[in-house]
């Protein structure tokens, strides 16, 4: 039987600890979080920043995110990637965003947020999914488990085996 509270989950205007590797926090409303969400094609989450703080490079793949900027300024961007246009391969799109700026970022394309300030930053942002799913770049390349062979990593990255090895040798987590 379904309920009020399958609609509901409150916590939202508490901030997310931010004292980690990147100073971020992502604060997810899915249908993981949020059962109601099931088979309505939305979900949302809120973002904190510490000052320069980093949310990392990634993508999602099941979903389009529209981001508004409540507090703080934020450098946003996202990439484009192997386009039927080849004037616009990997060409980089960014914005600074004061509170109450919009930026979106089309699905599947590999996007980050930047706090520039010297104060904290809070936005939150709406996906086109219930499950948009995440793919944090550096984790899913340098923190995979196992790890992937340097020979592939030296040769895509074009660099030489010691950046892979130390690289694959930081503490790579998931934020938020």
């Amino acid at each position: 039987m379904v309920v009020a509270d399958d609609f509901f989950l409150s916590g939202l205007n508490k901030p997310g600890n931010t004292s980690n590797a990147v100073g971020s926090w992502v604060t997810p409303v899915n249908v993981n979080q949020l059962a109601g969400l099931n088979t309505l094609g939305i979900s949302a989450v809120r973002i904190d920043y510490a000052p320069y703080g980093l949310n990392p490079p990634h993508t999602h793949p099941r979903a389009t995110e529209i981001l508004v900027v409540l507090e703080g300024t934020l450098y946003v961007g996202f990439v484009t990637s192997n386009p039927a246009n080849p004037a616009m391969k990997n060409k980089l799109f960014t914005k600074y965003l004061n509170p109450g700026d919009v930026f979106v970022f089309p699905e599947g394309l590999i996007h980050f947020q930047f706090n520039v300030g010297k104060t904290n930053a809070v936005a939150f942002a709406g996906l086109s999914s219930q499950n948009p799913g995440v793919i944090t770049i550096a984790n899913a390349v340098f923190g995979s488990d196992p790890p992937i062979n340097p020979a592939v990593l030296t040769k895509a990255f074009q660099v030489e085996k010691n950046v892979i090895d130390y690289l694959q040798a930081q503490f790579w987590t998931n934020i938020g």
